[in-house]
């Protein structure tokens, strides 16, 4: 990590951007070129002390969620991103690879949602990151091991998903979709070497993927009703509604209730033991020990 050069290479491309560029008023005075560092903070979702430290030349080394936080906050093109990958000491992300780096806007919206359960899923099914109210319902899903945090993999060969869809209906439909989805992504990123392995070992583990496999069928995230087996609150029968993010290929999973149903009920009641949280978010796709990356968790 070349902290120096890194630290000169941000604060240019903050002083070339201009606020009216990112929807910032300018104001009528401004005393520095470009962006203030306060304004860099809040378009990436960091800390401003963290930004601060980056731009002198002594903060730690920032996650390819920082990186690419940070990048997209200062508008950075493909080449100038690389280069701050490389200066960071990461490898810059590579064409045809699924995205697994949540954009701050997202992440800020999920953590506004405090009322529904809400996560946000990759391509391929890897969960990214989930509210607290969706850790209520489902659990942290964080706790799945690495490597195995994805919904097809738990459906197929573990069993993170037992609570989930036990109406024999919605367990065909939900395998199907799943099914799905990856005969979508391996259209999409044929040499993504992720998403190929993971197909490998569900082909290999699971005769039902690989009978379903064969059937080619090719469909996106839908809608659908889903019933969830909850420990403390019972079964409950939940529309799941999927929101996708074109840009990034990752879609947003939000489970609610029609009002005044038992399942709406339940949905407050599971609010209550939250304790009030704003946020909740898991960002699963930083490595583990990547936690002093300046993202806030207020």
């Amino acid at each position: 990590m070349d902290r120096a050069e890194l630290a000169n290479v941000l604060k240019a491309a903050r002083a070339r951007l201009m606020p009216e560029e990112v929807g910032l008023p300018a104001g009528p005075r401004r005393r520095v070129a470009g962006l203030r560092r306060e304004e860099v903070a809040q378009l990436a979702g960091l800390s401003v002390d963290y930004v601060v430290r980056l731009e002198q030349g002594r903060g730690p080394q920032p996650s390819t969620q920082v990186l690419t936080s940070l990048t997209q906050a200062l508008r950075l093109e493909r080449d100038e991103r690389d280069q701050v990958f490389r200066l960071a000491g990461s490898a810059p992300p590579l064409a045809g690879r699924i995205e697994t780096t949540i954009r701050p806007s997202v992440l800020r919206l999920l953590q506004r949602l405090t009322d529904l359960p809400a996560l946000v899923q990759s391509a391929k099914g890897d969960v990214l990151a989930q509210n607290a109210m969706s850790k209520a319902l489902l659990g942290d899903l964080g706790r799945w091991p690495e490597g195995r945090r994805n919904v097809i993999w738990q459906r197929f060969l573990g069993d993170g998903t037992k609570h989930v869809a036990l109406n024999p209906q919605e367990d065909e439909r939900a395998a199907q979709q799943a099914v799905g989805l990856l005969r979508t992504a391996v259209s999409r990123y044929p040499r993504d070497p992720d998403l190929l392995r993971l197909i490998e070992e569900l082909i290999a583990g699971s005769e039902r993927f690989w009978s379903m496999w064969e059937e080619r069928r090719s469909t996106l995230s839908r809608s659908m009703t889903k019933t969830i087996e909850h420990p403390e609150a019972g079964r409950l029968t939940l529309d799941c509604d999927t929101l996708l993010l074109p840009d990034t290929d990752q879609s947003m999973i939000v489970y609610s209730a029609a009002a005044g149903t038992d399942a709406a009920a339940a949905l407050d009641e599971l609010r209550a033991t939250t304790g009030g949280q704003a946020t909740g978010e898991l960002v699963l796709a930083v490595p583990a020990g990547h936690r002093d990356d300046g993202h806030r968790r207020d």
